[in-house]
Protein backbone atom coordinates (compact mmCIF):
# COMPACT_ATOMS: atom_id res chain seq x y z
CA UNK A 1 0.00 0.00 0.00
CA UNK A 2 1.14 3.55 -0.94
CA UNK A 3 1.10 5.84 2.01
CA UNK A 4 1.28 9.48 0.41
CA UNK A 5 1.34 12.94 2.05
CA UNK A 6 0.48 15.06 -0.01
CA UNK A 7 0.18 18.22 1.60
CA UNK A 8 3.98 17.68 2.84
CA UNK A 9 5.66 20.22 1.93
CA UNK A 10 8.46 20.98 4.46
CA UNK A 11 10.71 24.15 4.01
CA UNK A 12 8.66 25.60 1.67
CA UNK A 13 7.23 28.32 3.49
CA UNK A 14 5.45 30.69 1.32
CA UNK A 15 5.16 28.06 -1.23
CA UNK A 16 1.82 27.60 -3.37
CA UNK A 17 0.62 23.92 -3.03
CA UNK A 18 -0.88 22.64 -6.43
CA UNK A 19 -4.45 22.02 -6.24
CA UNK A 20 -5.74 18.45 -5.70
CA UNK A 21 -6.24 17.25 -9.22
CA UNK A 22 -2.41 18.67 -10.20
CA UNK A 23 -1.04 16.95 -7.19
CA UNK A 24 -2.91 13.53 -8.29
CA UNK A 25 -1.48 13.87 -11.71
CA UNK A 26 2.25 14.17 -10.44
CA UNK A 27 1.35 11.50 -7.69
CA UNK A 28 0.58 9.25 -10.61
CA UNK A 29 3.18 10.61 -13.10
CA UNK A 30 5.89 9.53 -10.19
CA UNK A 31 4.50 6.41 -9.22
CA UNK A 32 5.07 5.93 -12.89
CA UNK A 33 8.25 6.85 -13.77
CA UNK A 34 9.03 4.20 -10.06
CA UNK A 35 7.54 1.73 -11.99
CA UNK A 36 9.30 2.07 -15.39
CA UNK A 37 12.50 2.41 -13.77
CA UNK A 38 11.74 -1.14 -12.32
CA UNK A 39 10.09 -2.87 -15.74
CA UNK A 40 12.95 -0.92 -17.89
CA UNK A 41 16.11 -2.23 -15.51
CA UNK A 42 17.84 -4.51 -18.47
CA UNK A 43 16.69 -1.77 -21.23
CA UNK A 44 19.13 0.89 -21.08
CA UNK A 45 17.56 2.65 -24.22
CA UNK A 46 14.24 3.01 -22.37
CA UNK A 47 15.62 2.72 -18.80
CA UNK A 48 17.82 6.25 -18.77
CA UNK A 49 15.71 8.70 -20.16
CA UNK A 50 14.00 8.01 -16.81
CA UNK A 51 17.33 9.88 -14.67
CA UNK A 52 17.99 13.18 -15.10
CA UNK A 53 21.67 14.07 -16.74
CA UNK A 54 23.61 14.76 -13.62
CA UNK A 55 22.11 11.94 -11.46
CA UNK A 56 23.57 10.42 -8.59
CA UNK A 57 22.73 6.56 -8.50
CA UNK A 58 23.92 4.57 -5.25
CA UNK A 59 23.57 0.41 -6.35
CA UNK A 60 22.59 -2.27 -3.91
CA UNK A 61 26.12 -3.14 -3.98
CA UNK A 62 27.11 0.92 -2.57
CA UNK A 63 28.56 1.58 -6.02
CA UNK A 64 28.29 5.05 -6.76
CA UNK A 65 27.52 6.55 -10.06
CA UNK A 66 27.06 10.29 -11.20
CA UNK A 67 25.52 11.30 -14.18
CA UNK A 68 23.33 9.75 -16.63
CA UNK A 69 26.39 9.08 -19.72
CA UNK A 70 28.23 7.19 -16.58
CA UNK A 71 25.69 5.17 -15.78
CA UNK A 72 24.86 3.92 -19.09
CA UNK A 73 28.36 2.81 -18.78
CA UNK A 74 27.61 0.99 -15.57
CA UNK A 75 24.43 -0.52 -17.20
CA UNK A 76 26.21 -2.04 -20.06
CA UNK A 77 28.90 -3.45 -17.91
CA UNK A 78 26.13 -4.68 -16.11
CA UNK A 79 24.19 -6.24 -18.51
CA UNK A 80 27.32 -8.22 -19.98
CA UNK A 81 28.68 -10.09 -17.17
CA UNK A 82 26.41 -12.34 -14.55
CA UNK A 83 25.10 -9.32 -13.23
CA UNK A 84 22.17 -9.36 -15.99
CA UNK A 85 21.20 -12.05 -13.66
CA UNK A 86 19.98 -10.02 -11.05
CA UNK A 87 16.51 -8.94 -11.45
CA UNK A 88 14.70 -6.56 -8.81
CA UNK A 89 11.06 -5.36 -8.34
CA UNK A 90 10.37 -2.45 -5.98
CA UNK A 91 6.86 -1.76 -4.02
CA UNK A 92 6.29 1.85 -3.35
CA UNK A 93 5.91 2.57 0.10
CA UNK A 94 5.45 6.56 0.42
CA UNK A 95 5.90 9.27 -1.40
CA UNK A 96 6.08 12.92 0.00
CA UNK A 97 6.70 16.55 -1.52
CA UNK A 98 9.99 18.76 -0.63
CA UNK A 99 8.36 21.02 -3.00
CA UNK A 100 5.88 21.13 -5.56
CA UNK A 101 8.08 20.14 -8.14
CA UNK A 102 10.89 17.72 -6.19
CA UNK A 103 9.44 14.41 -4.47
CA UNK A 104 10.97 11.85 -2.56
CA UNK A 105 10.21 7.90 -2.88
CA UNK A 106 10.44 5.36 -0.35
CA UNK A 107 10.41 1.53 -1.72
CA UNK A 108 11.50 -1.75 -0.98
CA UNK A 109 13.58 -3.53 -3.26
CA UNK A 110 13.14 -6.72 -3.84
CA UNK A 111 16.06 -8.91 -5.16
CA UNK A 112 16.07 -12.33 -7.12
CA UNK A 113 19.74 -13.47 -7.83
CA UNK A 114 19.76 -15.87 -10.47
CA UNK A 115 23.57 -15.97 -11.00
CA UNK A 116 25.49 -19.80 -10.14
CA UNK A 117 27.74 -19.33 -7.26
CA UNK A 118 30.58 -19.72 -9.91
CA UNK A 119 29.59 -15.91 -11.30
CA UNK A 120 30.27 -14.27 -8.56
CA UNK A 121 30.32 -12.96 -4.61
CA UNK A 122 26.30 -13.31 -3.20
CA UNK A 123 24.56 -10.03 -2.47
CA UNK A 124 24.34 -8.44 1.18
CA UNK A 125 20.26 -9.47 0.92
CA UNK A 126 17.35 -10.08 -0.63
CA UNK A 127 15.73 -7.00 -0.23
CA UNK A 128 16.90 -3.15 -0.07
CA UNK A 129 15.53 0.27 1.14
CA UNK A 130 15.40 2.34 -1.75
CA UNK A 131 14.81 5.74 -1.92
CA UNK A 132 14.35 7.93 -5.37
CA UNK A 133 14.24 12.14 -5.32
CA UNK A 134 12.67 12.78 -8.36
CA UNK A 135 12.26 16.76 -9.72
CA UNK A 136 10.06 17.90 -12.18
CA UNK A 137 11.74 19.77 -15.15
CA UNK A 138 12.19 20.58 -18.99
CA UNK A 139 10.62 22.89 -20.82
CA UNK A 140 8.06 23.30 -22.47
CA UNK A 141 6.59 19.71 -21.11
CA UNK A 142 7.51 19.65 -17.69
CA UNK A 143 7.86 15.87 -16.67
CA UNK A 144 9.27 13.97 -13.79
CA UNK A 145 12.37 12.17 -13.22
CA UNK A 146 14.91 10.53 -11.08
CA UNK A 147 17.83 12.96 -9.78
CA UNK A 148 19.22 10.39 -6.93
CA UNK A 149 18.73 7.30 -6.11
CA UNK A 150 19.59 4.95 -3.24
CA UNK A 151 19.17 1.52 -2.43
CA UNK A 152 20.48 0.06 1.61
CA UNK A 153 20.23 -3.78 1.57
CA UNK A 154 18.00 -4.55 4.27
CA UNK A 155 20.03 -7.08 6.44
CA UNK A 156 18.24 -10.22 8.33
Amino acid sequence: MTDTHPTSTPGTAGATTPDPATREADLAAIRQVVSDASTHQSDPERFLPLYTPDASVVNFGGRRVLGRDALEQAMHAALASPLAKVLTTVEILDVRFVRPDVAVVVSVKHVSDEREESEGKPLPGTSGSLTHMLEKSGEPDARWRITHSQTTPILS
